[in-house]
């Protein structure tokens, strides 16, 4: 299609994951008429939606951090504030291969506010505990100092390798499904390196920042949900967008990007759409792939993909189940022989809604499979539907304790995310730091979701929000 038979618009967003969902939100509410063009069927990215049993469950993040407000702030905005639950007491655990234990009350990826906390000690030692408090004597510009620095080799030269394997592993694992020497400590963590510099140690910065936030509750309850699940952001959202007039195209896959003298110009699915702002909110490589030959300046800059994760979802006929063995859930240390999952939750446990509606002694469990290790690689893959079923039980049983059978089952489902979590690997920020300036220099331009802004609903809201408003202002 030529340009005279264009699509004209104010502004256009690219993806309709929660980033550009709530780009177009904020266009929208800057009096822009917005279209958005997504290359899938189904709106929220990573914020899904799946039935088994009967059960209408998350597909993908299923909770959201509350050391920020942005997530609740959104949820008030679209009528959802009565719906924020916060999940059950009893706190997250760990599986070492000694054993399980109860996850400290830690604070950040993992990292103790006191190494002689009775369950720091237990699951460190006696030596790794004094190992720890080296922390508080060390000269602050140990892991400030360099520009870019790793989790792992932070934590490891301030508080030592018991604390890098036994608690920080197994969280970094858990949620961002990556050995923790491979990615930037100022992407995943914010704030905690100024933290140090600020404080003197580690382990201050950690205290200051609970102050600022949950405070010492037990690990994995920062956070909240949504009643019935947190897809129910998306609904809302779309249904915001559709109130304000903004148009939404499923299947529809953006293919190229140019410059106009008036804009931005958009082929997609045989149709061109011009455009005097544009949001670019899909992954890191896609969004490089799109832009770099407009924006010469970003060129080579392609971001790795993220990790491939497999969530294997079992609805269970369990009442063994009803006590909670491991509360919330239980995070896998890397080196814990003879299990592949690196998380389990325990979702009928963490959330009261879910419980009451699965009914009694009726159990779903989440296992997530797939992480990159310390040599950027991922380890084998279990390639089939069957093989993750397989795997699932074996290993929700070794978690557990509680011996889970095939018989157990109700129903089960595999929701597959290739290259969904951000990989912020060492190098990152800056990489990010360079495309945003070139893509701003560029003019009426933004990119925006989790490869730049950072794992997990609240630095993804947190940012699209401030880069959007730059962007309409």
């Amino acid at each position: 299609m030529d340009a005279n038979s264009a699509v004209a618009l104010d502004a256009l967003v690219l993806g309709g994951g929660i980033s550009g969902l709530l780009s177009a939100r904020e266009l929208a509410a800057a009096g822009h008429r917005v279209t958005v063009l997504e290359a899938g069927h189904e709106w929220g990215g990573c914020v899904g939606s799946h039935v088994v049993a009967g059960l209408t469950l998350d597909s993908g993040a299923e909770s959201f951090a509350t050391r920020s407000d942005a997530v609740a702030a959104l949820a008030d905005e679209l009528g959802l504030s009565g719906k924020i639950v916060q999940p059950r007491p009893g706190g997250a655990w760990v599986q070492l291969p000694d054993g399980p234990r109860e996850l400290p009350k830690t604070g950040v990826l993992g990292i103790p506010a006191n190494p002689w906390d009775p369950e720091v000690r237990r699951s460190l030692g006696l030596v790794g505990s004094l190992r720890a408090s080296l922390d508080r004597i060390l000269p602050a510009s140990i892991g400030a100092a360099a520009d870019v620095v790793s989790v792992a080799a932070l934590v490891k030269a301030r508080m030592g390798g018991r604390v890098l394997e036994r608690l920080v592993a197994p969280v970094v694992g858990g949620v961002h499904s990556a050995d923790p020497a491979l990615l930037d400590v100022d992407m995943v963590a914010p704030g905690l390196r100024d933290g140090l510099r600020r404080h003197g140690s580690l382990a201050a910065a950690v205290a200051a920042q609970r102050r600022n936030s949950a405070g010492p509750a037990k690990a994995g309850s920062a956070v909240a949900g949504l009643e019935s699940g947190m897809h129910t952001l998306v609904s809302a959202l779309v249904s915001d967008l559709r109130a304000r007039g903004v148009t939404l195209l499923p299947g529809t896959r953006a293919v190229s990007v140019a410059r106009t003298s008036e804009g931005w110009r958009v082929g997609a699915a045989g149709k061109t759409y011009d455009a005097g702002l544009l949001a670019v909110a899909v992954d890191g490589p896609a969004a490089v792939g799109l832009l770099e030959a407009a924006v010469p300046a970003i060129a080579g800059k392609k971001p790795a993909a993220g990790p491939d994760v497999q969530l294997v979802t079992l609805v269970l006929d369990k009442p063994d189940l009803d006590r909670r063995p491991r509360g919330t859930g239980i995070l896998v240390a890397p080196q814990t022989p003879g299990v592949r999952a690196k998380a389990l939750t325990h979702a009928t446990g963490k959330w009261d809604w879910l419980a009451e509606a699965a009914g009694p002694g009726r159990h779903v469990l989440r296992l997530s499979y797939g992480r990159v290790d310390g040599r950027g690689s991922a380890p084998a893959a279990l390639d089939t539907d069957d093989e993750l079923l397989a795997a699932s039980l074996a290993d929700a049983s070794a978690l557990l304790g509680v011996a889970i059978s095939r018989q157990d089952v109700v129903d089960w489902d595999v929701v597959r995310w290739p290259g969904s979590l951000p990989f912020a690997a060492v190098g990152h920020r800056a990489r990010v730091a360079a495309i945003r300036e070139a893509c701003s220099a560029a003019g009426g331009l933004a990119v925006v979701g989790g490869w730049v802004a950072g794992n997990g609903l609240a630095a993804v809201v947190s940012d699209t929000l401030k880069q959007i408003r730059k962007l309409s202002a």
